[in-house]
């Protein structure tokens, strides 16, 4: 055991580990989940550290040594993927300090592990005063959630973008399969799956530019204002330097904030990724909803589509397939929803100077762009791309629907195309065969207006209308 001290007095530290008194405090004073900070988060805050080294060296402020040992743990930690010496929960206090320091500690002692290298004396490197030089909680923690965030953005953009294509290829294997249009779940007019699959991909669409619109509000970084964004205990060299560096090592385009104190101390780049991603989550469950709708029954449901089979449905009833992509795709949009509320409270609890709330912001963040990001896949490969429309069905709805009789509004009026959908409703007979029986229209024009060309789009009765002016009633 080793004993180490901080502002609040001393604790026994296990010789073999990296970590110290910070974040071994963190571990007992918030024991709210066994869930760690995000190694997204983790990952960032080493490339933070690692190009802030050498900022620092090229600002002449800490000595060249002790830049390429801080550099050497950095990079051991990264390629090593092994985080087991970052045991700060993810929920915690402190505005993230605890994170901070964790990395700190961990980069520090590992740094003078290598130094020793070979027996030589180890050299003494400090966390807060070599490692964190230059640098605040309040800068390089939400610098580091911003980097997290925008790399799980990028496979959440692709899941967007793929399921945009799917939905294209489906409006486009489907484009003249004709349905029952609804609305407020009522019959309404005939459509074509062509034009529903398409409606589909334009909301993502819109979902796709929002995300975007947030990939850069979260490119600006307040990396370089230090406590408060005054930029105190740095250097304008470091200041300068340090954006540039971090871009080279993280792969990223980050930008310093032109007003480094409103980018520290406000939060609204973290509710813009939300509110992207609220809508994003909203569109899905809709889109599921109408899934699962579309696929009821298949005998006493709608029955349009069929979805594809991917699991037993039921331990009691035979045969029985639920709709399961959806339904999950569902529970993981209500879970982002409910994310986004607890990230718009913690934005707007936040006071003066800073916000301490980030800690359970970048935690639903990140886990929202993870699990959408999954359920989006899971809903492309294993449902829409092998969706089938029951078109022959679909069809036969349309020709029996008395609602289609819409189209005879313009020719007809509204009161007799009314009554006329009544007597058929209570005859059992369709409006097509009604108006013919009536005479009401030339045959050949009743045919036309009952295609499903015409029927899809009212626009082409018009040459129709003025051609058998003479024989309406």
């Amino acid at each position: 055991m080793r004993i180490e001290r901080d502002c609040i007095g001393e604790m026994f530290v296990p010789d073999n580990v990296l970590y110290g008194i910070h974040s071994l405090r963190a571990k007992h004073n918030f024991p709210i989940t066994n869930e760690k900070v995000d190694p997204a988060i983790i990952q960032s805050y080493l490339q933070i550290k690692k190009a802030a080294a050498l900022a620092n060296e090229q600002a002449g402020t800490l000595d060249k040594e002790k830049s390429a040992l801080i550099m050497a743990a950095c990079n051991q930690l990264l390629f090593s993927n092994d985080y087991s010496a970052f045991i700060v929960p993810a929920i915690q206090g402190g505005a993230g300090t605890s994170t901070n320091m964790n990395v700190n500690e961990v980069v520090a002692q590992l740094a003078m592990q290598l130094s020793a290298q070979g027996g030589k004396e180890p050299l003494v490197i400090k966390p807060n005063d070599d490692v964190n030089q230059s640098q605040s909680t309040n800068d390089t923690y939400p610098t580091a959630g911003k980097m997290a965030m925008l790399k799980r953005l990028a496979p959440l953009t692709s899941a967007v973008s793929s399921l945009v294509d799917a939905l294209t290829d489906k409006a486009a294997e489907y484009s003249s399969a004709i349905k029952v249009g609804r609305t407020q779940l009522q019959d309404a007019v005939p459509t074509t799956f062509g034009r529903t699959f398409t409606a589909y991909a334009s909301m993502f669409k819109r979902d796709l530019s929002r995300l975007k619109h947030a990939q850069k509000v979260l490119s600006q970084v307040n990396l370089g204002g230090t406590a408060i964004g005054t930029g105190i205990n740095a250097t304008a060299e470091y200041e300068s330097a340090i954006i540039p560096i971090l871009n080279k090592y993280s792969h990223l385009s980050l930008h310093q904030a032109a007003d480094l104190v409103d980018a520290t101390q406000n939060s609204d780049a973290f509710t813009t990724i939300s509110s992207a991603m609220k809508s994003l989550a909203a569109d899905l469950s809709k889109f599921s909803n109408d899934l699962r709708l579309l696929s009821s029954g298949p005998q006493a449901g709608l029955n349009e589509l069929e979805l594809p089979k991917k699991a037993a449905g039921s331990s009691i009833m035979p045969g029985k397939v639920n709709p399961i992509i959806p339904e999950v795709v569902n529970q993981v949009a209500f879970e982002a929803i409910g994310n986004d509320v607890t990230v718009t409270m913690a934005a707007e609890s936040g006071q003066l100077e800073l916000n301490a709330f980030e800690p359970i912001m970048f935690k639903s963040i990140l886990t929202s762009e993870q699990h959408l990001t999954k359920a989006i896949e899971t809903l492309v490969e294993n449902c829409v791309s092998g969706i089938k429309v029951n078109a022959a069905y679909c069809r036969k709805e349309v020709e029996h629907s008395s609602i289609a009789a819409t189209v005879l509004s313009p020719l007809l009026g509204y009161e007799k195309t009314t009554t006329l959908i009544k007597e058929a409703l209570a005859t059992q007979q369709s409006v097509k065969a009604l108006v013919k029986q009536k005479q009401l229209l030339p045959d050949s024009l009743v045919d036309s207006l009952f295609t499903p060309e015409v029927l899809t789009n009212v626009r082409r009765v018009k040459k129709e209308k003025s051609a058998a002016g003479s024989n309406l009633n």
